[in-house]
């Protein structure tokens, strides 16, 4: 009997499926909510991108405006909601993606037989002219710089960009960034005063963004991307969509939530946020499990009124926690949360629940 063969969508050299490097670029991700005004630099909407801002009033969003007909339904999108960004010598505004060593390995980068890397996205900007984006070797201090065209205001676009091999600078295998892709939108004359360097070398400052058309310099100027994949080889293939569970638990590796306000997986008023034991009658111990596991140990951070916490025990009774204070202890796999303070109440060993109004962050971005 003849057997037939389905090609599967995503073959690539380090296996079937995840060929694209960069994590959510179809932007679908966003556990930071969807929209944040005058941004400082940092993660900001959605995951796994922050945008470094220098220069201007920005605001960023998640948008459901995305190239027709190509399968995408989100982007995101930065505004000058000022009078323009004006850069200082100094001054950048950069949107980026840094991506860990340890899956950058299969690239070769610093051997004979380094691969090069495709870079493909689609971008809708309201100013035309010459774009740059870069790869930038971080534990070798090399990069190398790219230019590319806005043609048409306001209209989206799709760019291809090839990397050459870079057969210098081996990358660490580790989860510390190593790589880091960089769209650039302003830069100061720190960053365009020299020759751009179009071929990979040792950083300049002066050689990065060179020849870089501002594209926040008035109010209301914009840029807006998605559908970024960076592959290996000299051509772009389709870009590579991932069920929505799977894509969202590539981002939680990085960045996670537990309680209410935040987005996609909050919590309602009153729902559970952690189960555990009374160690005395005013403290309670509780136990938070991450999943998956994150990149490394989390900063833990809580947002909102600690009051709003209740703590529920075995037998019913709600302890007051109007005065309590908290501890975050965490590792890669969970979190023991400790709530002292309590109003007496509590039985040694009795199981109770956190619960209420009231999230914690768990923050491992590179």
């Amino acid at each position: 009997m003849a057997i037939s063969t389905i090609p599967m969508q995503g073959f690539s050299q380090q296996g079937i499926n995840f060929r694209n490097i960069i994590i959510n670029g179809d932007m679908n991700i966003s556990q930071r909510g969807t929209s944040a005004t005058n941004v400082s630099t940092g993660y900001q909407t959605v995951d796994r991108f922050q945008l470094t801002r220098g220069a201007g009033t920005l605001d960023v969003s998640q948008q459901t405006d995305a190239p027709t007909g190509q399968g995408f339904a989100k982007s995101f999108k930065v505004l000058e909601n000022g009078s323009g960004a004006s850069p200082s010598a100094g001054d950048t505004n950069i949107f980026l993606q840094r991506i860990e060593g340890q899956n950058l390995q299969y690239i070769k980068k610093g051997t004979s037989s380094a691969e090069s890397l495709t870079l493909s996205f689609w971008i809708k900007a309201k100013v035309t002219g010459t774009y740059i984006v870069e790869l930038y070797d971080a534990d070798n201090t090399r990069q190398i710089s790219k230019t590319y065209t806005v043609s048409s205001s306001e209209t989206w676009e799709k760019k291809t960009i090839t990397f050459p091999a870079d057969t210098t600078g081996t990358l660490d295998n580790d989860n510390a960034v190593s790589l880091i892709v960089q769209f650039w939108f302003t830069a100061g004359s720190n960053f365009t005063s020299g020759t751009l360097n179009t071929s990979w070398n040792s950083a300049t400052n002066a050689n990065r963004a060179v020849g870089l058309t501002n594209a926040l310099a008035s109010a209301n100027d914009y840029v807006q991307l998605t559908g970024i994949q960076l592959e290996t080889g000299t051509t772009a293939s389709n870009f590579e969509f991932l069920p929505i569970d799977v894509n969202l638990d590539r981002c939680k590796r990085y960045f996670q939530t537990k309680g209410t306000s935040l987005s996609p997986n909050a919590f309602t008023n009153n729902q559970t946020v952690a189960m555990g034991l009374a160690r005395t009658v005013s403290s309670a111990q509780c136990y938070m499990e991450l999943n998956p596991i994150m990149r490394s140990e989390p900063t833990v951070s809580g947002i909102g009124t600690m009051s709003n916490l209740k703590c529920h025990t075995a037998t019913g009774g709600n302890v007051d926690t109007s005065s309590k204070g908290a501890d975050g202890t965490p590792n890669r796999q969970h979190v023991t949360y400790i709530a002292n303070n309590l109003t007496s109440g509590l039985n040694n060993n009795e199981p109770v629940r956190l619960y209420g109004d009231y999230t914690i962050t768990f923050d491992a971005e590179l």
